[in-house]
Formats: C-alpha cells, structure tokens, sequence
C-alpha cells in the first residue's frame, strides 16, 4: 500500500512510533506503575518488528499484524469507544489509514469493494504546499492558519455522506536533511504572499528535503447534515443550470438518507393563485404541475394541502398516499401523485415575509419514508432556499421588464444611464415617503445627423400592384357569376352583385382611387362571398372552391403582385438595415450617441452626439467629424448593398441616398406620450420641418428631384457645411466609393417656410477594385 497519496512530497516519511514505544518503555521500568508488567510484555512482543520504531516501510511485515498495532495503540482507540468514534491511525493528507474502529470499518464496508477513500479536492498543488506549511509551524513556528475543512465523501448504500477529516499531529516530528533550505524571514513572508507559485515553494522546500517522523491520528465528524446545507447554498446559485435537478435530489438524499428520494419545484403566483414552472428553467421539474403548464392552485390541492400550504404556510406531509386515498379517495392531488408511483411524499412552502413564492416537493416512493416528523428536517434549509427564489423571482421580473423594453418601448443604450438615474431618484423619492414626480429627460447642445435611403417609385409601384390582382380576381369573380346566372339549375339571382362588381373592374381598370381596393374588398365579404358560400349544386362547386382558393393572401393568385411588392420591399429594408446597424457598432466606438432607425419604404436613421449624451466621454469637434464621415460612407455602402440585390428583386427598384446637414447643435426631449424622443423648442421644431419635405424637393427653377438614383445628396444651408463635406467626398473619393469628377453643387427650391438650401450631389460608384476595397477595409 502508497503511503502518500501523491508523487511528490518535501519531505521524506519515516512512520513509525517511536514516541508510543518511548512512552511504553518508561511504564515498564516503573515498578510501582501498575500495568509495568502489561507494558514489558508488550515492548518483548513488539522487539522482533524494530521498524515500528525505526520505520516501517511500505511493504513492512508488521503491516500485516493489525491485533499488535492494535494493542500498541489501546491508550489512544479505547475498545469502549470503538463502535462510537470514526477513527484510524493516518499519515496527514494521505489516504492511507490502518487501525481503524469498528465504526469507521463498518463506514468503509458499506461503502462497497471498490471505494478507494481521498480527500475531496484535494490536489498534487495543495499537498505539497499545506506540507511545507505544516514544516513551518511545526520548525520555524510560524502560525500560519491553513486549516481549511477537509472533508472525504464516502457512499453508503447509495446516500453521498460527507465526514469533516480533523488530524492529531501530537506523534509527529519535522526533522531538517542536508538537503533543507535554511530560510530567512524574508523568504518566510514571499512564500505567503505566493501561494499559487509552485514553483518557489520547491525552491524552498527541495523534494525529500525534510524528515517527517511518527504518524498522525485522523477522526472523523459526520458533517452529512451541515454539508449538504453547505453544497445547497452553492447549488442554489445557479437554480438554471445543468445538472441542478440531479445535484439538489442528491443533497436532500443525503438529508433524508433516502437513496432514491426526489425533488420538484412550483411557483406560485399570488396575485392569480396559480401554481407554474414559469421563469425555473427546463432542468427543474415538478410533480404537482405537469406539462409546464400553469394550474389554479384551488384546483390541483386538495382541502388539507390548500390549509396547509396556502393558508397557514406550513409543511404538508403524506406518509403513504394508499392509506390516505382510503379515508379521502377524491384528492386530486394525492390521486395524482399516486399515480406517478409516490407512495410518501413533503410539500413545504416557500415563504418570504408572510407572502407564498413557490412550493418544494420531496417524494419517494416507498410510504412512510417521508412524514411529518422528518418534515422538520426541512427548518435548516429553507432559509436558503427561500433567499434563492426570492432572487429567481426577481430575476424573472427584471427579465420580464427587459423584454417590455426591449420590444415595446426600447431606450436606446447611449442613454440608458439617464433613465436609470431618474427611476433610482423616483424610487428612493418612494422609499422615503417623498412625493417625487418623474422629470422629463432632456439632452440639449447635441448634433443632428440625419440620413435617409428611400426606395424609389415605391407608392406607384404598390398602386399598381394591387390595381392588378383587384382586376385578375373581379374578371375571374365576373365569369363566375355570369355562369351561375345563366345556370337552369339555380334558383338564385346574382345578376345585382354582377353588375356591381362589373362596374368596379371598369373604374379600376381607368385608375385605381383612394380607398377603392378596402371598399372592394369589404364589399366581396360581406355581400359575394357569402352568397357563393351558399351555392350547393355540384356543378359550381370545384369552380367556387377555385376561386376562394386564390383569395389566400399567403398563396393566392389574386394577392400576387402585392405579395411580390411586400416581399421587395421587405428584402431591400432588411439589407439596408443591416448594413447601417452592422456600422453602427464602429460609429459607437468613435463616440457613443444616440441612435434611432426608422422602416418606411426606405430606412431613416437620426444620430444625436454631444457631451450630455455622453458626460464621461470627452467631447471634441473632431468626434463629430469623424461621425459624419462615417454616415456619408455607411449611406454608400447601403446603396451599393441594394445595388448588389437589384437584379434578384421582384420588383427591381432604384433608391435615392440623402444626408441633411445640420450646422447649429440642437435639444432632444423625451415625450412620455409617443414613449420617444423628439427635438425640443421651437427653434429646433424648424429642423423636423426640414427633414420631412426635403426629399421630395426640387432642384430650384426645374422640375428635377435633388435626390436621384445612383447618387448621394448632401443638403446643407452654411458655406463651412460645403466645404467640410466637400473633403468627406474627397476622401470617399480616394476610397473608391464615389465617382470621381461628378460632384455636383445645385440650389434648392423654396419650400414652405424653408428657404436657401443648397445641395451638394456626386455620383455613388458601384464597381469596387480590389485595390479600392482594401483601402476601404483599412
């Protein structure tokens, strides 16, 4: 048998037990002692093994002799005691043990044949350096605390127990070599201050270079009980976590000392009294609720258990479901636990200041195993588990306000940190009984950048679109009726519904008016279609059944144009939009700001940078520079993305690219209302005017648009807006993502209430070189 449990050691072991064979000799050379006699006839039997006082070495013969060792060591393993104490003689941190009691044998044999006892976590690392510690206390004496609770995990029967290890050193002496390290105070205080450094405790303590004499004493404390608490506080912190449901069954195993026991949660919701796993996570189960579903708690608990759990908020606890089904057979819950093959079974509430968070179900299924005695075993660890659903609860509402936020009123988080502090004074203001009223949140002196891909054409194109699956379903819906009029067989006349409906394929067929296709529309569902749902004669049917066929808005011929339209539009919203959030994870890391992008038919975007935004950033003109250089290039980029997907369209549209310049910075108001911001004041109102006339804008004195497709449009008012921009064209230039030589500089028509825009417009080059493309990577 190893006596060390790892290779590598400071010291070399000499076992032996020299002290106890000392102490033997002074008793029997006492003849007034009373046991002299015992003690010599003990020393002549142990004289033919002189290693146990010499050293015993691994394969020693009086290894093989326990009853001596046995009785060598009767003054220190009392046989009175034998089957009360966990005991044996040991070497420290080594999972080497003999002379064990009869309890620690009957430990070590229900733990089965292949059970090979070892510290828990305990490593080759931790050994070597707790040894050098053990050197120092005991011969430089230092007074390093390095008694951290050891502990071996032994099974017995199937039930994990945990035993608190606690070591006698009184036999053992540290003994320095020629090979030892004289240290220096100096050295004593690196090492403790470098306990993760292997590599110096070796240099200081070289391998073998210390005698370790005698032997140790280890007892051991069943801590079962106290571990398990301690494993569950660990395992409560990650309530969703892999394994969770197999780790807690095995700690209340070990509680109860149940092999097979097992747990379940509920959550209880107080407000509706439903019980649910909503917010647990898919690795807890639960045997009261099924499904995942949630369920009203009147109805899955009985009387008693609803007393119980809900009303008192005691435990409720069933020794054997077969008996109590006798007395109560229409419990709901009993029956369906039963079911399951739960013969006994707990049902502890989980409750924090009066109020029901949940229920914890322990059930076995063997009757009489769990009951109301060992119901109480409980007390120790529902204060833990109470803090961790409390903490899960509150997770989940957080997650629950995330997701609101998210996807209903989402802040952006450039200036998220403003509405946390407004909320932290609105609660403290709560908390102390003030009444606080929320303020708006306001950022003034930021700088507008507007920019905007709009989708050429769009609004003629979606007329046309729906004029042309309105006239494919009238004529088709047209023929229909004239042959169900002309039928001998029927009854019916549709001859008003067709004359109608005639004279609507004749007026969209000249133009397609506001509102024409919703009152055609409901004009078929409420007076056509029921009509046609009527017909039962087996000649019209298969042709009624056609026609209804292509009123499918998802696969419908009479909706295809439209579909084609949506889809378009959807895919050139979806390219430009990525392009412009993917870049916009770069323009953050110039200077963070707010950002909004709105989907039309086109997509919008608004920046807003300035100091207030971002108070712990330093603000700088350059920042700002740097930004409208990247929107002119990102607006470049998205057109030459839709370029790229032109030709795979449906409908193959053109886009037109605009930037509006804003010289003067501006102020942003958040509107509780509208749940957004907007710009505020009067003055800055002039802004938002701007923006939603200027692309229909004119060149001024002609009919052309200033925005036109394969170009960019900078509108600006301020000589130093032209001249700055005139360099970000230049630059963009050089990249490859502007034609060279097509700038334009054009005036803008008057528009109401705004007047001297000027435009700058160049063209947008669609074909990239190799050479353009690195230089636009760097």
């Amino acid at each position: 048998m190893a006596f060390l449990s790892f290779p590598e050691a400071p010291f070399e072991l000499l076992f032996c037990f020299d002290q106890v064979i000392t102490t033997l000799e002074t008793t029997a050379a006492d003849p007034q002692h009373g046991d002299a006699g015992k003690a010599q006839q003990l020393l002549d039997d142990i004289a033919r093994y002189p290693e146990l006082r010499t050293g015993i070495e691994e394969d020693s013969p009086v290894l093989k002799q326990p009853s001596l060792i046995n009785r060598l060591m009767t003054d220190y393993f009392p046989p009175a005691l034998t089957n009360n104490e966990i005991k044996a003689i040991n070497l420290p941190y080594s999972d080497f043990t003999l002379n064990h009691t009869e309890r620690f044998k009957k430990i070590l044999s229900n733990a089965g044949q292949d059970f090979k006892i070892n510290i828990r976590d305990f490593d080759q690392h931790k050994f070597y350096v707790m040894s050098c510690c053990l050197i120092l206390n005991e011969y430089y004496g230092t007074r390093l605390d390095f008694s951290q609770p050891l502990f071996y995990d032994i099974p017995d029967n199937g039930i994990a127990k945990h035993y608190r290890i606690l070591y006698n050193g009184d036999f053992l002496d540290v003994l320095p070599t020629p090979q030892s390290v004289t240290l220096t105070e100096e050295d004593i205080d690196e090492l403790m201050n470098n306990y993760h450094d292997l590599a110096l405790w070796k240099a200081k303590f070289p391998l073998k270079s210390w005698i370790l004499k005698g032997f140790a004493i280890v007892t051991l404390f069943d801590a079962t009980v106290e571990n398990a608490v301690s494993l569950l506080k660990e395992q409560l912190l990650g309530l969703n976590g892999s394994k969770f449901q197999q780790s807690m069954e095995g700690i209340f195993q070990s509680i109860y000392k149940i092999p097979d026991v097992r747990i379940g949660f509920t959550i209880f919701d107080e407000d509706t009294e439903r019980l649910s796993l909503n917010g647990i996570g898919t690795e807890v189960k639960s045997f009261i609720v099924s499904n995942c579903d949630d369920t009203d708690a009147c109805d899955i608990l009985c009387g008693n258990s609803y007393e119980a759990l809900v009303e008192e908020k005691v435990y409720f606890a069933v020794s054997d479901t077969q008996v109590y089904l006798d007395s109560g057979p229409s419990s709901r819950l009993v029956n369906m636990l039963n079911a399951q093959g739960i013969r006994s079974f707990i049902l502890a509430p989980i409750v924090k200041e009066e109020k029901l968070l949940g229920v914890l179900e322990i059930v076995s299924s063997r009757p009489k195993e769990l009951n109301t005695i060992n119901a109480n075993k409980l007390d120790i660890v529902m204060p833990f588990l109470t803090d961790a659903v409390e903490r899960l609860i509150s997770q989940l509402q957080n997650q629950v306000e995330a997701v609101i936020q998210e996807k209903y009123t989402s802040i952006h988080p450039s200036v998220y940190w403003k509405f946390r502090e407004e909320a932290r004074q609105y609660i403290n203001g709560l908390y102390s009984g003030q009444d606080y009223s929320l303020k708006e949140i306001l950022f003034s002196g930021v700088y507008p950048l507007y920019g905007e891909v709009d989708i050429k054409g769009s609004s003629e194109t979606r007329n046309e679109s729906a004029k042309s699956d309105i006239k494919t379903q009238l004529k088709t819906l047209l023929e229909l009726l004239q042959a169900i009029n002309e039928s001998d067989e029927l009854k019916l006349s549709l001859h008003k519904e067709a004359r109608r409906v005639e004279n609507y394929l004749y007026d969209i067929t000249a133009s397609l008016q506001a509102g024409a296709e919703q009152l055609i529309s409901s004009y078929l569902e409420a007076s056509v279609h029921p009509a046609l749902e009527k017909i039962s004669q087996p000649a019209f049917l298969s042709r009624i059944a056609a026609y209804f066929k292509e009123t499918s808005k998802e696969e419908g011929s009479f909706h295809l144009h439209r579909r084609q339209y949506e889809t378009t539009i959807s895919k050139i919203n979806s390219k430009l939009a990525t392009v412009l959030d993917q870049s916009q994870q770069k323009a953050q890391s110039i200077y963070p700001h707010y950002y909004e992008r709105f989907k039309t038919d086109g997509i919008e975007h608004n920046l807003y940078i300035g100091p207030m935004i971002a108070p712990h950033y330093e603000f700088t003109v350059g920042k700002l520079q740097e930004l409208r250089l990247w929107q002119v290039q990102v607006l470049c980029e998205m057109e030459r993305a839709h370029y790229k997907i032109q030709g795979s369209l449906p409908y193959p549209f053109d886009v037109t690219t605009l930037i509006l310049v804003h010289h003067s910075p501006i102020a942003i108001r958040f509107r509780m209302d509208e749940k957004r911001f907007d710009v505020d004041g009067s003055y800055n109102a002039r802004y938002e005017i701007i923006k939603k006339r200027i692309d229909k804008a004119h060149i001024k004195g002609s009919t052309e648009r200033i925005t036109q497709p394969g170009m960019l449009t900078i509108v600006y008012s301020n000589a130093t807006d032209e001249l700055e921009y005139e360099q970000y064209i230049n630059v963009l230039e050089e990249r490859g993502l502007l034609q060279k030589t097509s700038l334009e500089k054009i005036m803008v028509e008057d528009l109401q209430g705004v007047t001297g825009m000027k435009a700058l417009r160049v063209k947008i080059n669609h074909e990239v070189t190799r050479k353009e493309l690195a230089s636009i990577t760097h």
